[in-house]
C-alpha cells in the first residue's frame, strides 16, 4: 500500500477531519541510468561545492535567494516551515464552486484524500455526500513540501479527490509566450459546416481505457529485444498523404473516410492475418478507427469477426 505524502486536517467551518493525502496517479515513464559510452561506468549527479569541488551532504544545504550582483539571502528550511505552521497541517475550504467553472487549464496533479482515523469516518462521509449531491468542489489552500498550493476538493468514488490547481499568476497567456498571435481568416460557411460534420462523425463516448502509452510499450520491446540479442529494425514511416490545396475538399475526404470506416483496400490484407494475435484493447481501437458500430458491447471474438467483415 502506498504511503501518504501529507497528513493533516480538512476543515470546513467548525468541522475538522484528520486526513491523509495519497497520490492518485502513477508514473509509468521508463527511467534510465546514465553510463559513459563504451564502458560500464555509471554517471551520477552530485551536489558539489563549486569553489572547493567537494561533495556536500543534503542536510548541509540551505536555500539562497539571489539579490543581484552575486549577493544572496540565505534561508534555513526550518525558517520556511515556521512562517506557515498552521497551513502546512490544514486544508481549509474557503468556498464552493461549480466544478465545470474551473477551466482544465488550472488543473495540475490528482490525489486521494481519506480520513486518517476511523473515528472521523462519519464526518468525512457527511462531507463526501454533500459534495456528491451538490456536484460542487471546495476551493482551499494548503502547504505541501514547502510550497503553497491552491486545490479543488470534490467527491470521487467512495473517497474525496483533491486536485492541485495552478494560481492565475502561474499561467502564461498565449501572446506572452508566442508574441504575435496568428491571424485567423474567417472560414467559408460550407467549410465550417464540413468541419462540424467531421467533428460529429468523430464524436464518441469518452473511454479512457482505449488509450495507452504506446511509446513506453515500444521502449519496453526495444529493451527486451536488446536483452535477447535480437536485431533492431525500424518501423516503416507512414506514407505521406497527398497535398490537398482546397480545404473543403480535404474536409470532405476526411468525412467520407470516417463514414466508410477509413478502409484502405490495399492495407486490408495486412491487417486480417494479425487479428488473432491482437489484444482486445487493440481490436477495439482498430474497430473504432474503422467505424465499427456497437463495438463497446462486443466480446473479443465479436470484434474480430466484425473487423474481418468490414
Amino acid at each position: 500500500m502506498a504511503r501518504p505524502v501529507w497528513s493533516g486536517a480538512l476543515s470546513l467551518g467548525l468541522v475538522t477531519v484528520p486526513v491523509e493525502l495519497y497520490p492518485a496517479v502513477a508514473d509509468h515513464t521508463i527511467h534510465f541510468h546514465q553510463f559513459e559510452r563504451g564502458t560500464a561506468d555509471r554517471v551520477r549527479n552530485r551536489r558539489v561545492n563549486e569553489r572547493t569541488g567537494d561533495e556536500v551532504a543534503k542536510d548541509e544545504i540551505v536555500k539562497g535567494y539571489e539579490l543581484g550582483g552575486g549577493d544572496h539571502v540565505l534561508v534555513e528550511p526550518d525558517e520556511l516551515d515556521e512562517i506557515a505552521p498552521e497551513r502546512s497541517r490544514r486544508i481549509d475550504i474557503e468556498q464552493f464552486v461549480e466544478l465545470d467553472e474551473i477551466d482544465p487549464w488550472f488543473f495540475d496533479k490528482t490525489y486521494w484524500l481519506k480520513p486518517a482515523k476511523e473515528d472521523f469516518a462519519k464526518a468525512y462521509g457527511l462531507l463526501l455526500q454533500a459534495m456528491d449531491r451538490s456536484e460542487k468542489a471546495g476551493v482551499a489552500k494548503f502547504v505541501l513540501r514547502g510550497k503553497e498550493y491552491l486545490a479543488a476538493i470534490r467527491a470521487g468514488e467512495d473517497v474525496m479527490v483533491l486536485n492541485t490547481l495552478h494560481f492565475v499568476a502561474d499561467l502564461r497567456k498565449p501572446k506572452d509566450v508566442m508574441g504575435k498571435l496568428p491571424q485567423l481568416p474567417k472560414p467559408r460557411p460550407k467549410e465550417l459546416d464540413m468541419a462540424l460534420a467531421l467533428v460529429d462523425e468523430m464524436t464518441a463516448p469518452w473511454r479512457p481505457e482505449d488509450y495507452r502509452d504506446e511509446y513506453s510499450e515500444r521502449v519496453e520491446k526495444l529493451i527486451k529485444a536488446k536483452k535477447a540479442g535480437k536485431e533492431i529494425t525500424r518501423e516503416e514511416e507512414p506514407e505521406p498523404s497527398a497535398d490537398v490545396v482546397d480545404l473543403f475538399e480535404a474536409l470532405s475526404r476526411s468525412v467520407k473516410s470516417r463514414k466508410s470506416g477509413g478502409k484502405a483496400p490495399k492495407k486490408k490484407a495486412k491487417k486480417e492475418p494479425s487479428l488473432s494475435g491482437m489484444s482486445k484493447s487493440d481490436l477495439d481501437k482498430l474497430a473504432r478507427e474503422q467505424g465499427v458500430k456497437g463495438r463497446s458491447k462486443m466480446t473479443r471474438a465479436q470484434l474480430e469477426k466484425a473487423l474481418k467483415a468490414s
